[in-house]
C-alpha cells in the first residue's frame, strides 16, 4: 500500500473507532431509522431481519466488551468494507476469479471429546498442520484480501500455536468452533486481550442432551466457559448440530433464551450431514423438519435479541453454495484442500501448492462453473440438495476421498440422497416462488418511491 492509502486507512479506522465507541449512547429507534433505507433494499426478508439484529446486537454488546474486542470490531469493519477491497479487485483482475471471502482451516483433528457422528471423527488424530504452513496460508490470504478465517477441528485449542497466529495476523478476524472445555478464566482473558478471536461453542441443548453425547460434566464446563468469556469482555456464540432426534429442542424459546442470557452474540445452526464416523441418513432431519426449522428460525430472528444463522436454510442469502472457493473452502490438518467442511474430497495439498494454485484447480473450477446449482436458492447444497452434482465434479476433477468413509455419500448413500433432494425440492420450490414474488413487489415499490 502507498503512504496515502495507509493514512486513509488509519483515518478511517479512527473515525469508525469513535463511532463504534459512541454507538451505545444512540437510541435503537434512531439507529434503525438511519439504517432502514439500506435495509429495505435487501432482497430477502430474513436478510433484512439479520441486519437489523446485527445493528441492535452490536449496540447492546459493545459496552460489555473489552477495549481490544471493540477495536477488533473496528478492524473487521474496515477490512471487510474498505481496506481489503482493492486487494480483492486486483486479484480478480489478474486471475479471472475473485478470491473467497473466508477460509476454514482445521489445524488439528485431535480432540479431547469423542462425540457421536462428528464429521471430524475419521481424520487422523496424530498429525497437525505444520505451523509454517498455517502461517504461510494466512499471509497469502491477507495478500488476496481475505480477512476472515474460521478455525475448526478437532478441538482448535489443542493446537498450541493458535493464539500465536492470531497475535501475528491481527488484521484477520478468527472465528473458532470449540467444545469450550479448555476455556478456563486464563484462556478467556487471552481471547479478550487478542480481540480478534470469536469462539462459537458447540452445544447439544441442556445438561441431559449435552452430557449424553459429549460426556458427563461437559454441560457444566460449557456454562462456565461462557461465564468466563462474558466476564472478560469477549464476544462469543453457540453452534448447534440439528439432528432428527433434537430438531424441536433447538428452536424452542427456552433454548434460545438460555444462550442469550449466557451472553451469546450469535447462534449457528448446522444440520447433521451423513459424513464422518458411520455416516447415516437416519440422523438427518427430514425434508419436512428442515422446512419447519427454516420457518421457526425466521420467527426467532424477529423475536429474540441474538443473531441466528442456519447454514443450509440461509443459502439464498449468500447466492447459493459457497464451496469450491467461490466464497470459502476447507483445509484439513493434513493440508488437503476440500470444497467445504462436509465434502471430504480433494485433489491438492496446501503443503505443496500456493493458495492461489489450489483455488484454480480443475476440481474447484468444475464446482464454480455449476454454481448456483439451481434457480431455487433454498436448495443450495451439492451434497444433500443436488447430490448428482457432487458425483459429477468428483469424477470430472479427479478428486479422491480424504478419509476411508468419505466415499459413501457418492456410492452407498447416493440413491437415498437423491430421494432426499427431490423430496425437499417438492417442499421448497413453491416457497421459493413466493419469495421471488415478494422480492419483485418490494423492488417495484422501491423503484416508485
Amino acid at each position: 500500500m502507498t503512504v496515502s492509502a495507509n493514512f486513509k486507512n488509519y483515518a478511517l479506522k479512527k473515525t469508525l473507532n469513535g463511532l463504534i465507541f459512541a454507538l451505545p449512547t444512540v437510541s435503537d429507534d434512531f439507529l434503525l431509522r438511519k439504517a432502514e433505507r439500506y435495509v429495505s433494499t435487501i432482497r430477502y426478508p430474513e436478510a433484512r431481519e439479520f441486519v437489523r439484529a446485527l445493528i441492535l446486537q452490536t449496540k447492546k454488546k459493545l459496552p460489555r466488551l473489552s477495549k481490544n474486542v471493540r477495536q477488533g470490531a473496528v478492524n473487521f469493519i474496515t477490512n471487510a468494507l474498505f481496506y481489503k477491497t482493492p486487494l480483492r479487485d486486483a486479484f480478480e483482475e489478474e486471475n479471472g476469479f475473485a478470491p473467497p471471502i473466508v477460509l476454514v482451516i482445521s489445524p488439528t483433528m485431535r480432540c479431547n471429546l469423542a462425540c457421536e457422528g462428528c464429521y471430524a471423527g475419521m481424520y487422523t488424530k496424530q498429525e497437525d498442520l505444520p505451523l509454517e504452513v498455517f502461517d504461510r496460508v494466512l499471509t497469502e490470504a491477507e495478500e488476496m484480501g481475505i480477512y476472515f478465517i474460521v478455525v475448526s477441528g478437532g478441538e482448535p485449542l489443542l493446537y498450541k500455536p493458535l493464539f500465536e497466529m492470531c497475535e501475528k495476523h491481527r488484521d484477520i478476524t478468527f472465528m473458532m468452533y470449540t467444545n469450550s472445555t479448555l476455556i478456563d478464566r486464563k484462556t478467556a482473558a487471552e481471547i479478550a486481550r487478542l480481540g480478534n478471536v470469536l469462539p462459537c461453542i458447540s452445544v447439544e441443548g441442556f445438561e441431559e442432551e449435552t452430557d449424553s453425547r459429549r460426556g458427563k460434566g461437559v454441560y457444566a464446563k460449557i456454562n462456565q466457559a461462557m461465564d468466563n468469556l462474558r466476564e472478560e469482555g469477549a464476544l462469543f456464540g453457540f453452534s448447534a448440530t440439528v439432528t432428527r432426534l433434537n430438531k424441536d429442542l433447538w428452536v424452542r424459546d427456552e433454548f434460545v433464551e438460555h444462550y442469550i442470557n449466557k451472553g451469546c452474540f450469535i447462534g449457528w445452526y448446522f444440520q447433521y450431514m451423513p459424513v464422518g464416523t458411520e455416516p447415516s441418513l437416519e440422523l438427518m432431519t427430514t425434508p419436512e423438519q428442515r422446512d419447519y426449522r427454516r420457518r421457526r428460525i425466521n420467527e426467532l430472528r424477529r423475536e429474540k435479541q441474538i443473531l441466528l444463522s442456519d447454514f443450509w436454510n440461509d443459502g439464498h442469502l449468500v447466492g447459493g453454495c459457497l464451496s469450491g472457493g467461490r466464497s470459502y473452502m476447507h483445509i484439513n490438518c493434513k493440508g488437503e484442500v476440500e470444497p467445504c467442511v462436509f465434502a471430504h474430497f480433494a485433489v491438492d495439498n496446501i503443503k505443496d501448492k500456493t493458495l492461489k494454485e489450489v483455488l484454480n484447480s480443475g476440481f474447484f473450477k468444475a464446482i464454480r462453473a455449476r454454481q448456483p446449482f439451481h434457480d431455487n436458492l433454498l436448495r443450495p447444497c451439492m451434497i444433500i440438495d443436488h447430490p448428482y452434482i457432487l458425483r459429477e465434479v468428483v469424477k470430472e476433477g479427479g478428486a479422491v476421498p480424504t478419509h476411508p468413509e468419505a466415499e459413501g455419500i457418492i456410492t452407498t448413500l447416493a440413491s437415498a440422497l437423491d430421494e432426499y433432494g427431490s423430496a425437499y425440492g417438492a417442499i421448497s420450490d413453491p416457497v421459493w416462488r413466493e419469495y421471488e414474488e415478494i422480492y419483485d413487489a418490494n423492488k417495484a415499490r422501491l423503484s416508485s418511491a
